[in-house]
């Protein structure tokens, strides 16, 4: 009878530590500049992960979900680093997601590495991303995913001569690169390529010296938040009057930023994954929403990249039966596909990139608003560079 009762009571205590394990929250650390230069990503992201949680609730496979939020402030690896250290060893998160720019990625890829913590990269658009920690999945885009198809429409819509302009830095190059191979592969030619600073930059003489190189179109890549600067000083320069166009992958002209660009922005041609005009149920149910929660303003690129992640983290850990170990949850993520607002996606399995549609989209007013109208795409588009 005692060895019966022993037993009794060690499967009892397996039992009721299996509930406790159950019952313990998971942590999802974000890591995202909610103030600086670049608080708007941070600000849509917070956004799109409230509107998540009100719609699925706060549960996953029997564990409640706790998003603790960071703000990094923009482009201080340092501080992400120091932020990410800390979510890992004090709060003891499961997961590690954000990253508003490329450095920010770049700083903490190690530590996932070492921690076996899978991290989510919402935002930050580098290629190479993907390749500095076997433990990253991206929910955002690869600069030369999105430029790519832009570089080949413009070869095909009579542009024959190109000026670059460029942030300074790694997607500003993957961008400025991708353009000129495909471009140049279609025929055209790149005649200067202008690289701006990342931080607090004056516009006007990298304007000037497009100008100057008298091309048919200037392509832009800038990462989103200063777009409305730079559109005023497109116009003040007077580039459009010259007859120079304007095509830009779409961080330019997130939809959130259009209203307050004024007329100069109407018929510029981009190229994006998302845009919150997108012709379906899902996204019109999602800006309906994110309107909503926002007071009014528009959900861009950057929320749905923090709102699939977020649907990433709920059923992956579905996948896993509540299982919070690095390797489970990061091989529960691979291969997964849904309906996103921006579209079909997916998370290539052998990459951890995601794969989705690319979109040539045209600014129109439409009912007195300014939106990205889509009226091209590439479906199902890799990241070429990957």
């Amino acid at each position: 009878m005692k060895i019966i009762h022993q037993l009794v009571l060690a499967v009892s205590c397996m039992a009721f530590a299996g509930l406790a394990q159950a019952a313990e929250s998971f942590k999802v650390g974000f890591i995202i500049p909610m103030t600086g230069p670049f608080a708007m990503v941070g600000h849509q992201s917070q956004i799109a992960i409230d509107l998540y949680m009100r719609q699925h609730g706060n549960e996953a496979a029997g564990r409640k979900i706790e998003v603790i939020i960071k703000d990094d402030g923009g482009v201080q690896p340092e501080v992400a680093k120091r932020l990410a250290q800390e979510l890992l060893v004090k709060e003891k998160v499961d997961v590690l997601a954000g990253f508003g720019l490329t450095p920010a990625a770049f700083a903490v890829a190690p530590l996932a590495t070492q921690s076996a913590t899978p991290m989510i990269v919402t935002a930050a658009g580098t290629s190479a991303i993907v390749k500095k920690s076997d433990y990253i999945v991206r929910t955002s885009q690869a600069l030369p995913q999105t430029t790519a198809p832009l570089a080949d429409w413009a070869a095909k819509n009579d542009i024959k001569k190109v000026t670059t302009l460029v942030s300074d830095y790694g997607p500003g190059h993957d961008a400025e690169k991708t353009f000129v191979k495909r471009f140049a592969e279609a025929g055209g030619e790149v005649i200067d390529s202008v690289r701006i600073p990342l931080q607090n930059p004056d516009f006007a003489p990298f304007l000037q010296r497009v100008k100057d190189s008298r091309p048919d179109a200037v392509f832009i890549f800038v990462p989103s938040g200063p777009g409305a600067a730079l559109m005023k000083q497109f116009a003040d320069k007077g580039l459009s009057a010259s007859g120079i166009r304007l095509i830009a992958q779409g961080g330019l002209l997130e939809d959130d930023l259009l209203q307050s660009m004024g007329p100069e922005a109407q018929g510029v041609v981009s190229s994006m994954h998302y845009s919150a005009a997108h012709d379906s149920a899902t996204n019109k149910a999602y800006v309906a929403e994110f309107l909503k929660l926002s007071n009014g303003e528009l959900p861009n690129s950057m929320s749905v990249g923090a709102y699939d992640a977020m649907h990433l983290i709920y059923e992956s850990l579905k996948k896993t039966g509540g299982e919070a170990t690095g390797k489970r949850l990061l091989d529960a993520m691979k291969g997964m596909s849904w309906e996103s607002p921006r579209g079909p996606i997916s998370i290539d399995p052998d990459t951890r990139d995601i794969i989705q549609n690319v979109y040539i989209r045209r600014v129109e007013n439409v009912d007195g608003q300014m939106y990205n109208v889509e009226f091209d795409k590439v479906a199902n588009f890799k990241n070429p560079e990957g």
